[in-house]
């Protein structure tokens, strides 16, 4: 009898003894371990002149470089074809203010050496597609629901951006987006063919967006980048001359 109770008391004791290992390991294993989020952050920035240049950065500067590349011609089209005013209007913001963005990114780009995208990617050609296709009532539809969805999207990461970046030059052309974007959002939605709870739905069952390129991070700036040089989309979508940043208010 007394062995039996030996041997339960030191059953209880090794089952303890093994849940408590189970909880401590992987707190201190984590903690260890190399390749935590500041370990990946560490590997992924580079340095430069005007400050830690992290991967979010680039990603972000990519992504300045892409909107221009669709919503600029989005933007021209639905100035010939918007069928109210209030989407023409909004396609004349769309213009302005990324012809005033894509100037920025690419003066940003030029200082830090890195290299942009000449084309939209496939989802933002499929965008454009999408709106060529259709006309009339639901051409404004689609106009105003595709872009103000894409711009909802951008303005988070402009603001994760904006919160942390490290680089003087990246946190000033944060500051241009984020002005930008909102200004977007605005029209978009003074267009009153916004579908908020589509927007809703579809920011609760789609996860965070992926990075704009899954292409290796770039070397750095180089000591003595050439000048701007200014790439255009396919023919089909031209990227109108860079203009001085647009004036405040409205049309």
């Amino acid at each position: 009898m007394r062995l039996r109770t030996i041997n339960g008391t030191g059953l209880i004791a090794a089952g303890l003894v093994a849940t408590l290992a189970a909880v401590i390991f992987p707190l201190w294993s984590y903690e260890d371990r190399s390749g935590t989020a500041l370990d990946r952050l560490n590997a992924d920035t580079v340095s430069t002149d005007f400050g830690p240049l992290s991967a979010l950065d680039r990603d972000f500067i990519t992504r300045v470089r892409l909107a221009g590349l669709w919503e600029l011609p989005a933007g021209q089209q639905a100035e010939e074809r918007g069928t109210t005013k209030a989407v023409r209007t909004a396609g004349k913001h769309l213009v302005d203010g990324h012809t005033f963005l894509d100037a920025r990114v690419r003066e940003v780009a030029t200082r830090l050496g890195l290299e942009l995208p000449s084309q939209p990617n496939s989802q933002q050609r499929g965008w454009l597609s999408e709106l060529s296709g259709a006309s009339g009532e639901t051409y404004n539809e689609k106009f105003a629901n595709i872009l103000r969805r894409a711009h909802g999207k951008v303005f988070a990461v402009v603001a994760q951006v904006r919160a942390n970046t490290r680089n003087s030059l990246v946190r000033t052309l944060a500051d241009d987006a984020n002005t930008t974007v909102l200004d977007h959002i605005t029209v978009l939605e003074e267009t009153g063919l916004v579908d908020f709870d589509g927007l809703a739905r579809d920011a609760a069952t789609t996860g965070p967006a992926p990075p704009a390129s899954r292409s290796p991070a770039p070397p750095g700036p180089t000591d003595a980048p050439g000048s701007a040089t200014p790439v255009t989309p396919s023919p089909s979508f031209p990227l109108p001359p860079a203009a001085s940043r647009p004036k405040p208010g409205k049309d």
